[in-house]
């Protein structure tokens, strides 16, 4: 059974001491430089009276970027799926199979 790490990270002036996998350090240590960075920029770019509504404005934006993608690799399935449908149909009418 692997070892657990035990980390702290720091997230709008706060500290949260977390036991992870070692191989999740890395990504939860670039996620809470991520969301301190946009965080930054929130506060510098609009009037903010809490970090609470920081904190929202943050989650809101990284939520909205993975639905977006969910979104975009449907659409981009989707019309894989329609070009190998019309290739299959060619190729069967070029070889005479209905």
């Amino acid at each position: 059974m692997p070892e657990k790490l035990k980390i702290k990270l720091s997230i709008a002036d706060r500290i949260y001491p977390l036991t992870i996998d070692p191989s999740q350090e890395e990504g939860l240590r670039k996620a809470a430089k991520n969301i301190e960075q946009l965080a930054k920029k929130f506060e510098q770019n609009y009037a903010v009276r809490d970090k609470q509504d920081v904190l929202a404005m943050c989650a809101l934006q990284f939520a909205s970027k993975i639905e977006q993608k969910g979104i975009d690799q449907s659409e981009g399935s989707k019309e894989a799926i329609e070009r190998l449908i019309a290739l299959d149909r060619l190729v069967d009418s070029k070889l005479g199979i209905k």
